[in-house]
Protein backbone atom coordinates (compact mmCIF):
# COMPACT_ATOMS: atom_id res chain seq x y z
CA UNK A 1 0.00 0.00 0.00
CA UNK A 2 1.00 3.62 -1.22
CA UNK A 3 2.25 5.98 2.12
CA UNK A 4 0.44 9.21 2.38
CA UNK A 5 1.54 11.50 4.75
CA UNK A 6 2.51 15.02 4.68
CA UNK A 7 5.44 15.86 1.81
CA UNK A 8 6.09 19.19 3.24
CA UNK A 9 5.23 21.77 5.91
CA UNK A 10 5.67 25.62 6.05
CA UNK A 11 4.59 28.13 8.99
CA UNK A 12 4.35 31.80 8.59
CA UNK A 13 4.00 33.68 12.04
CA UNK A 14 2.05 37.15 12.37
CA UNK A 15 4.57 40.03 12.03
CA UNK A 16 4.23 41.61 15.42
CA UNK A 17 5.52 40.46 19.19
CA UNK A 18 4.00 40.68 22.61
CA UNK A 19 6.28 39.94 25.44
CA UNK A 20 4.30 38.91 28.27
CA UNK A 21 6.68 39.55 30.75
CA UNK A 22 8.59 42.73 29.73
CA UNK A 23 5.34 44.67 28.04
CA UNK A 24 1.98 42.65 29.09
CA UNK A 25 2.61 41.49 32.99
CA UNK A 26 3.43 45.43 33.75
CA UNK A 27 0.75 46.76 32.20
CA UNK A 28 -1.41 44.21 33.90
CA UNK A 29 0.34 44.97 37.28
CA UNK A 30 0.90 40.77 37.32
CA UNK A 31 4.34 39.17 37.88
CA UNK A 32 5.75 37.74 34.62
CA UNK A 33 6.27 34.42 36.38
CA UNK A 34 2.21 34.49 36.10
CA UNK A 35 2.95 33.91 32.30
CA UNK A 36 6.18 32.98 31.65
CA UNK A 37 5.88 29.61 34.30
CA UNK A 38 2.37 29.47 34.99
CA UNK A 39 1.10 29.32 31.30
CA UNK A 40 4.53 28.76 29.86
CA UNK A 41 4.74 30.91 27.25
CA UNK A 42 7.33 34.04 26.68
CA UNK A 43 5.46 35.96 23.63
CA UNK A 44 2.47 36.31 21.46
CA UNK A 45 2.78 36.89 17.68
CA UNK A 46 -0.14 38.93 16.26
CA UNK A 47 -1.27 40.20 12.61
CA UNK A 48 0.08 43.46 11.53
CA UNK A 49 -2.75 45.88 10.02
CA UNK A 50 -2.24 44.57 6.60
CA UNK A 51 -2.13 41.03 7.64
CA UNK A 52 -5.35 38.65 8.78
CA UNK A 53 -5.95 34.89 8.41
CA UNK A 54 -5.95 34.80 4.31
CA UNK A 55 -2.85 36.29 3.90
CA UNK A 56 -0.98 34.44 6.40
CA UNK A 57 -2.39 31.49 4.53
CA UNK A 58 -2.09 32.30 1.47
CA UNK A 59 1.66 33.06 2.16
CA UNK A 60 2.41 29.82 3.84
CA UNK A 61 1.31 28.07 1.04
CA UNK A 62 2.81 29.81 -1.63
CA UNK A 63 6.13 29.68 0.10
CA UNK A 64 5.10 25.65 0.45
CA UNK A 65 4.41 25.53 -3.80
CA UNK A 66 7.47 27.43 -4.43
CA UNK A 67 10.03 25.35 -2.34
CA UNK A 68 8.00 22.19 -3.94
CA UNK A 69 8.34 23.54 -7.59
CA UNK A 70 4.33 22.98 -7.89
CA UNK A 71 1.40 24.50 -9.93
CA UNK A 72 -2.28 24.86 -9.70
CA UNK A 73 -2.14 21.61 -11.92
CA UNK A 74 -0.40 19.38 -9.13
CA UNK A 75 -2.84 20.81 -6.38
CA UNK A 76 -6.17 18.59 -6.62
CA UNK A 77 -7.67 20.53 -3.10
CA UNK A 78 -7.47 23.31 -0.95
CA UNK A 79 -8.73 22.71 2.78
CA UNK A 80 -8.58 25.29 5.35
CA UNK A 81 -9.34 24.94 9.05
CA UNK A 82 -10.17 27.78 11.17
CA UNK A 83 -12.14 28.90 13.85
CA UNK A 84 -11.53 32.72 13.06
CA UNK A 85 -13.55 32.88 9.71
CA UNK A 86 -15.23 36.04 8.78
CA UNK A 87 -18.01 34.65 6.22
CA UNK A 88 -20.52 31.72 6.94
CA UNK A 89 -20.32 30.86 3.34
CA UNK A 90 -17.74 31.47 1.13
CA UNK A 91 -14.95 29.70 2.92
CA UNK A 92 -11.16 31.12 3.14
CA UNK A 93 -9.83 28.82 0.78
CA UNK A 94 -11.28 30.68 -2.10
CA UNK A 95 -9.51 33.55 -0.82
CA UNK A 96 -6.34 31.65 -0.56
CA UNK A 97 -6.87 30.14 -4.18
CA UNK A 98 -8.03 33.67 -5.59
CA UNK A 99 -4.57 34.68 -4.03
CA UNK A 100 -2.16 32.26 -5.44
CA UNK A 101 -3.55 32.56 -8.97
CA UNK A 102 -2.09 36.35 -8.75
CA UNK A 103 1.39 34.84 -8.73
CA UNK A 104 1.01 31.25 -11.21
CA UNK A 105 0.19 30.62 -14.66
CA UNK A 106 -2.98 28.54 -14.19
CA UNK A 107 -5.59 28.17 -11.68
CA UNK A 108 -7.24 26.05 -9.23
CA UNK A 109 -10.76 25.96 -10.86
CA UNK A 110 -10.24 22.34 -10.79
CA UNK A 111 -9.17 21.88 -7.17
CA UNK A 112 -11.77 21.37 -4.71
CA UNK A 113 -11.88 23.60 -1.99
CA UNK A 114 -13.15 23.95 1.82
CA UNK A 115 -13.74 25.03 5.29
CA UNK A 116 -13.13 23.09 8.18
CA UNK A 117 -14.46 23.79 11.67
CA UNK A 118 -14.88 21.98 14.84
CA UNK A 119 -12.67 24.42 17.04
CA UNK A 120 -8.76 23.57 17.15
CA UNK A 121 -9.28 20.66 15.85
CA UNK A 122 -10.09 21.22 12.35
CA UNK A 123 -6.54 21.01 11.18
CA UNK A 124 -6.29 17.35 12.15
CA UNK A 125 -9.75 16.76 10.74
CA UNK A 126 -8.41 18.86 7.31
CA UNK A 127 -5.37 16.15 7.24
CA UNK A 128 -7.73 13.00 7.34
CA UNK A 129 -9.83 14.77 4.97
CA UNK A 130 -6.79 14.77 2.55
CA UNK A 131 -5.15 11.75 3.28
CA UNK A 132 -8.72 9.86 2.83
CA UNK A 133 -9.26 11.62 -0.54
CA UNK A 134 -5.64 10.35 -1.78
CA UNK A 135 -6.17 6.78 -0.19
CA UNK A 136 -9.74 6.60 -2.07
CA UNK A 137 -7.94 6.94 -5.36
CA UNK A 138 -9.73 10.09 -6.30
CA UNK A 139 -6.49 12.56 -6.00
CA UNK A 140 -5.42 11.38 -9.73
CA UNK A 141 -2.08 11.86 -9.06
CA UNK A 142 -2.39 15.20 -7.30
CA UNK A 143 -1.75 16.58 -3.98
CA UNK A 144 -3.54 18.25 -1.60
CA UNK A 145 -2.77 21.48 0.56
CA UNK A 146 -4.07 21.37 3.85
CA UNK A 147 -3.88 25.07 5.61
CA UNK A 148 -4.50 25.77 9.72
CA UNK A 149 -5.02 29.36 10.14
CA UNK A 150 -5.88 31.66 13.27
CA UNK A 151 -6.18 34.82 14.70
CA UNK A 152 -6.77 33.73 18.66
CA UNK A 153 -8.03 37.31 19.86
CA UNK A 154 -10.03 37.68 23.40
CA UNK A 155 -11.87 40.41 25.03
CA UNK A 156 -9.60 42.58 26.53
CA UNK A 157 -9.09 41.75 30.21
CA UNK A 158 -10.16 38.25 29.56
CA UNK A 159 -8.09 35.65 31.34
CA UNK A 160 -7.39 34.16 28.21
CA UNK A 161 -5.46 37.36 26.70
CA UNK A 162 -2.00 36.22 27.65
CA UNK A 163 -2.30 32.84 25.48
CA UNK A 164 -3.02 35.21 22.17
CA UNK A 165 -1.86 34.45 18.99
CA UNK A 166 -1.56 34.70 15.04
CA UNK A 167 -0.30 32.29 12.73
CA UNK A 168 -0.79 29.78 9.99
CA UNK A 169 0.72 26.29 8.49
CA UNK A 170 0.28 24.73 5.16
CA UNK A 171 0.67 20.94 5.08
CA UNK A 172 1.29 19.27 1.60
CA UNK A 173 -0.11 15.64 1.79
CA UNK A 174 0.86 13.46 -1.06
CA UNK A 175 1.71 10.06 -1.78
CA UNK A 176 5.04 8.99 -0.82
CA UNK A 177 5.52 11.48 1.70
CA UNK A 178 9.20 13.05 2.32
CA UNK A 179 7.91 13.95 6.12
CA UNK A 180 5.60 12.01 7.74
CA UNK A 181 3.44 9.15 6.58
CA UNK A 182 -0.26 9.01 8.51
CA UNK A 183 -1.30 6.13 10.39
CA UNK A 184 -4.71 4.30 9.28
CA UNK A 185 -5.25 4.09 12.96
CA UNK A 186 -6.89 6.67 15.00
CA UNK A 187 -8.30 7.11 18.67
CA UNK A 188 -11.36 9.66 19.24
CA UNK A 189 -12.94 10.89 22.42
CA UNK A 190 -16.06 13.06 21.52
CA UNK A 191 -18.64 14.37 23.73
CA UNK A 192 -21.56 17.55 23.32
CA UNK A 193 -19.93 20.15 25.67
CA UNK A 194 -20.05 23.89 26.15
CA UNK A 195 -16.30 24.69 27.62
CA UNK A 196 -15.60 27.50 24.79
CA UNK A 197 -17.96 28.81 22.03
CA UNK A 198 -18.36 31.97 19.89
CA UNK A 199 -21.95 31.81 19.11
CA UNK A 200 -22.10 34.45 16.25
CA UNK A 201 -19.55 36.67 18.04
CA UNK A 202 -15.56 37.01 17.31
CA UNK A 203 -14.37 36.64 21.25
CA UNK A 204 -14.75 33.24 22.94
CA UNK A 205 -16.79 32.32 25.72
CA UNK A 206 -14.89 30.09 27.95
CA UNK A 207 -15.27 28.65 30.85
CA UNK A 208 -11.66 28.06 31.80
CA UNK A 209 -11.57 25.39 34.34
CA UNK A 210 -14.46 23.32 32.81
CA UNK A 211 -12.07 23.60 29.45
CA UNK A 212 -9.04 22.03 31.15
CA UNK A 213 -10.99 19.34 32.66
CA UNK A 214 -12.73 18.59 28.90
CA UNK A 215 -9.63 18.49 27.36
CA UNK A 216 -7.90 16.16 29.69
CA UNK A 217 -11.55 13.80 29.45
CA UNK A 218 -11.37 13.60 25.36
CA UNK A 219 -7.61 13.20 25.52
CA UNK A 220 -8.12 9.90 28.10
CA UNK A 221 -10.94 8.54 26.00
CA UNK A 222 -9.08 9.25 22.28
CA UNK A 223 -6.00 7.48 24.24
CA UNK A 224 -7.89 4.20 24.81
CA UNK A 225 -10.29 4.38 21.63
CA UNK A 226 -6.66 4.57 19.88
CA UNK A 227 -5.41 1.95 21.50
CA UNK A 228 -8.43 -0.09 20.89
CA UNK A 229 -7.13 -0.02 17.01
CA UNK A 230 -3.15 -0.06 17.09
CA UNK A 231 -2.82 -2.42 20.42
CA UNK A 232 -0.89 -1.72 23.51
CA UNK A 233 1.45 1.05 23.51
CA UNK A 234 4.53 1.59 25.47
CA UNK A 235 6.03 5.16 26.26
CA UNK A 236 9.65 4.09 24.69
CA UNK A 237 7.38 3.64 21.00
CA UNK A 238 7.47 7.30 20.69
CA UNK A 239 10.35 9.47 20.43
CA UNK A 240 8.09 12.85 20.50
CA UNK A 241 4.14 13.37 21.16
CA UNK A 242 2.89 16.48 19.77
CA UNK A 243 0.01 17.89 21.59
CA UNK A 244 -2.87 20.45 20.92
CA UNK A 245 -0.82 23.32 22.39
CA UNK A 246 -3.38 25.81 23.14
CA UNK A 247 -0.39 27.35 26.27
CA UNK A 248 2.42 24.91 27.74
CA UNK A 249 1.32 24.50 31.24
CA UNK A 250 -2.33 22.57 29.71
CA UNK A 251 0.57 20.33 27.87
CA UNK A 252 2.10 19.63 31.40
CA UNK A 253 -1.03 18.66 32.71
CA UNK A 254 -2.30 16.06 29.47
CA UNK A 255 1.25 14.94 29.74
CA UNK A 256 1.47 14.02 33.25
CA UNK A 257 -2.11 11.89 32.99
CA UNK A 258 -0.92 10.40 29.50
CA UNK A 259 2.05 9.35 30.85
CA UNK A 260 0.53 7.69 33.52
CA UNK A 261 -2.18 5.86 31.44
CA UNK A 262 0.58 4.44 28.99
CA UNK A 263 2.46 3.10 31.82
CA UNK A 264 0.19 1.16 33.40
CA UNK A 265 0.75 -2.68 33.72
CA UNK A 266 4.28 -2.07 31.54
CA UNK A 267 7.77 -2.06 33.37
CA UNK A 268 7.92 1.61 33.82
CA UNK A 269 5.42 1.28 36.29
CA UNK A 270 7.36 -1.49 38.37
CA UNK A 271 10.45 0.31 37.56
CA UNK A 272 8.74 3.55 39.74
CA UNK A 273 7.06 1.35 42.26
CA UNK A 274 9.80 1.22 44.35
CA UNK A 275 9.34 4.81 44.81
CA UNK A 276 5.59 5.89 44.44
CA UNK A 277 3.81 2.44 44.36
CA UNK A 278 2.01 1.28 41.79
CA UNK A 279 -1.23 3.06 40.84
CA UNK A 280 -4.59 2.98 42.64
CA UNK A 281 -7.44 0.69 41.53
CA UNK A 282 -10.48 1.83 41.61
CA UNK A 283 -12.13 -1.10 43.78
CA UNK A 284 -9.46 -1.03 46.36
CA UNK A 285 -11.72 2.22 47.56
CA UNK A 286 -14.81 2.74 49.13
CA UNK A 287 -15.96 5.94 47.01
CA UNK A 288 -14.88 7.59 43.82
CA UNK A 289 -13.75 10.57 45.52
CA UNK A 290 -11.48 9.08 47.64
CA UNK A 291 -10.52 6.93 44.37
CA UNK A 292 -9.30 10.59 43.04
CA UNK A 293 -7.92 11.79 45.85
CA UNK A 294 -5.71 9.09 45.42
CA UNK A 295 -5.06 9.03 41.38
CA UNK A 296 -4.01 12.91 41.78
CA UNK A 297 -1.65 12.41 44.30
CA UNK A 298 0.01 9.35 42.63
CA UNK A 299 -0.04 11.57 39.75
CA UNK A 300 2.07 14.12 41.29
CA UNK A 301 4.47 11.75 42.73
CA UNK A 302 4.71 10.39 39.35
CA UNK A 303 5.80 13.85 37.78
CA UNK A 304 8.61 14.29 40.25
CA UNK A 305 10.35 11.01 39.42
CA UNK A 306 13.49 11.44 37.41
CA UNK A 307 12.26 8.75 35.06
CA UNK A 308 8.85 11.00 34.04
CA UNK A 309 11.05 14.02 34.22
CA UNK A 310 13.85 12.84 31.98
CA UNK A 311 10.95 11.53 29.56
CA UNK A 312 8.63 14.52 29.71
CA UNK A 313 12.40 16.33 28.92
CA UNK A 314 12.97 14.47 25.84
CA UNK A 315 9.34 13.58 23.89
CA UNK A 316 7.25 16.90 25.19
CA UNK A 317 9.20 19.60 26.03
CA UNK A 318 10.77 20.17 22.35
CA UNK A 319 6.89 20.51 20.82
CA UNK A 320 6.38 23.41 23.03
CA UNK A 321 9.78 25.55 21.84
CA UNK A 322 7.82 27.64 19.04
CA UNK A 323 4.57 27.63 21.04
CA UNK A 324 6.29 29.61 23.99
CA UNK A 325 7.38 32.29 21.05
CA UNK A 326 3.99 32.82 19.45
CA UNK A 327 0.75 31.94 21.41
CA UNK A 328 -2.00 29.68 20.84
CA UNK A 329 -2.71 29.05 17.12
CA UNK A 330 -6.23 27.22 17.45
CA UNK A 331 -6.19 24.88 14.53
CA UNK A 332 -2.58 25.39 13.78
CA UNK A 333 -1.26 24.21 17.62
CA UNK A 334 -0.70 20.62 17.06
CA UNK A 335 1.07 21.19 13.88
CA UNK A 336 3.60 23.52 15.12
CA UNK A 337 4.28 21.39 17.63
CA UNK A 338 5.04 18.36 15.79
CA UNK A 339 7.16 21.24 13.41
CA UNK A 340 8.48 22.10 16.46
CA UNK A 341 9.64 18.80 18.16
CA UNK A 342 11.07 17.91 14.63
CA UNK A 343 13.31 20.71 14.43
CA UNK A 344 14.54 20.56 17.77
CA UNK A 345 15.10 16.96 16.84
CA UNK A 346 16.98 17.75 14.04
CA UNK A 347 19.19 20.71 15.56
CA UNK A 348 20.37 17.84 18.02
CA UNK A 349 21.19 15.79 15.80
CA UNK A 350 18.31 12.90 16.68
CA UNK A 351 17.92 9.68 14.47
CA UNK A 352 14.24 9.51 13.62
CA UNK A 353 14.05 7.42 10.90
CA UNK A 354 11.56 5.02 11.10
CA UNK A 355 10.61 5.52 14.65
CA UNK A 356 6.76 6.96 15.21
CA UNK A 357 5.48 10.30 16.67
CA UNK A 358 1.84 9.97 19.11
CA UNK A 359 0.09 13.04 18.00
CA UNK A 360 -2.62 14.29 20.08
CA UNK A 361 -5.09 16.87 19.03
CA UNK A 362 -8.20 18.52 20.52
CA UNK A 363 -11.12 21.02 19.61
CA UNK A 364 -13.26 22.56 22.49
CA UNK A 365 -17.10 21.49 21.90
CA UNK A 366 -15.26 18.78 22.46
CA UNK A 367 -13.15 16.05 20.76
CA UNK A 368 -9.69 15.07 20.66
CA UNK A 369 -7.98 12.77 18.26
CA UNK A 370 -5.15 10.34 18.62
CA UNK A 371 -3.24 8.96 16.01
CA UNK A 372 0.51 7.81 14.79
CA UNK A 373 2.51 9.21 12.24
CA UNK A 374 5.63 7.36 10.47
CA UNK A 375 8.95 9.45 10.38
CA UNK A 376 10.19 8.82 6.81
CA UNK A 377 13.90 9.27 5.84
CA UNK A 378 15.10 12.39 4.96
CA UNK A 379 12.90 14.10 6.94
CA UNK A 380 15.48 16.29 8.09
CA UNK A 381 16.42 17.97 4.77
CA UNK A 382 12.31 18.98 4.96
CA UNK A 383 12.42 20.54 8.52
CA UNK A 384 16.33 22.43 7.44
CA UNK A 385 13.61 24.35 5.26
CA UNK A 386 11.69 26.33 7.89
CA UNK A 387 12.44 29.89 8.73
CA UNK A 388 10.51 30.14 11.86
CA UNK A 389 13.39 31.27 14.23
CA UNK A 390 14.17 34.07 11.79
CA UNK A 391 10.46 35.45 11.40
CA UNK A 392 10.50 35.50 15.11
CA UNK A 393 13.43 37.31 15.32
CA UNK A 394 12.08 39.77 12.60
CA UNK A 395 9.05 40.56 13.91
CA UNK A 396 8.04 43.80 15.76
CA UNK A 397 8.12 44.50 19.19
CA UNK A 398 5.29 46.19 20.39
CA UNK A 399 4.46 48.52 23.00
CA UNK A 400 1.50 48.12 25.17
CA UNK A 401 -0.06 51.04 24.00
CA UNK A 402 0.81 49.58 20.20
CA UNK A 403 -0.67 46.45 21.19
CA UNK A 404 -4.19 47.85 22.26
CA UNK A 405 -4.33 49.84 18.86
CA UNK A 406 -3.79 46.36 16.89
CA UNK A 407 -5.78 44.37 19.03
CA UNK A 408 -8.85 47.85 18.03
CA UNK A 409 -7.77 46.77 13.92
CA UNK A 410 -8.56 43.18 14.73
CA UNK A 411 -11.41 43.65 16.49
CA UNK A 412 -14.85 43.80 14.28
CA UNK A 413 -16.61 45.81 16.37
CA UNK A 414 -14.09 49.06 16.33
CA UNK A 415 -12.68 50.87 13.84
CA UNK A 416 -9.01 51.62 13.97
CA UNK A 417 -6.78 53.79 11.92
CA UNK A 418 -3.48 52.95 12.20
CA UNK A 419 -0.65 52.89 10.52
CA UNK A 420 0.77 49.41 9.59
CA UNK A 421 4.16 48.93 11.94
CA UNK A 422 6.05 46.84 9.09
CA UNK A 423 6.63 46.68 5.60
CA UNK A 424 5.50 43.75 3.65
CA UNK A 425 7.58 42.44 0.96
CA UNK A 426 7.16 39.83 -1.50
CA UNK A 427 3.50 38.69 0.55
CA UNK A 428 0.08 38.67 0.17
CA UNK A 429 -1.70 41.56 1.98
CA UNK A 430 -5.17 42.96 2.63
CA UNK A 431 -6.25 45.41 0.30
CA UNK A 432 -9.82 47.07 1.15
CA UNK A 433 -13.13 45.86 0.47
CA UNK A 434 -14.94 44.87 -2.89
CA UNK A 435 -18.18 45.90 -4.11
CA UNK A 436 -20.38 43.35 -1.80
CA UNK A 437 -18.29 44.23 1.27
CA UNK A 438 -15.79 40.95 0.71
CA UNK A 439 -12.25 41.88 1.81
CA UNK A 440 -9.80 41.67 -1.23
CA UNK A 441 -6.02 41.21 -1.54
CA UNK A 442 -2.89 41.79 -3.58
CA UNK A 443 0.74 40.58 -3.91
CA UNK A 444 3.05 42.96 -3.12
CA UNK A 445 6.55 42.38 -4.31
Amino acid sequence: MTAVGIDAMEIWTGKLKLDLAETFAPAQGDDPGKYTKGLGLHASSFPDVYEDIVTMAANAAHRLMERKGLGPDDVGRIDVATESSFDNSKPVSTYVAGCLEQVYDGDFHHANKGERKFACIAGTQSLDDAYNWIRAGRNRGRSAIVIATDTALYARDDPGEATQGAGAVAMLVSEDPDLVELSAEQGFGSADETDFLKPNQQFPSVDGKRSVNVYLARMREALDDFESAAGDIHPDDYPLIPFHTPFPGMVRKAAALGYRHIIRGTDVEDAVAAEIGHQPMREDFETDDAFRDAIREYTDSLTETERYKDWYADTIDPTLEISREVGNWYTGSVHIARAAGLKHARENGRDLDGKQLLVASYGSGAQAEVHAETVVPGWEEEIAQLNIDEQNRERYDLSFEEYEQIHDVHNHDTEADVEEFTAPESEFVFDGWGRMGERKYRYVE
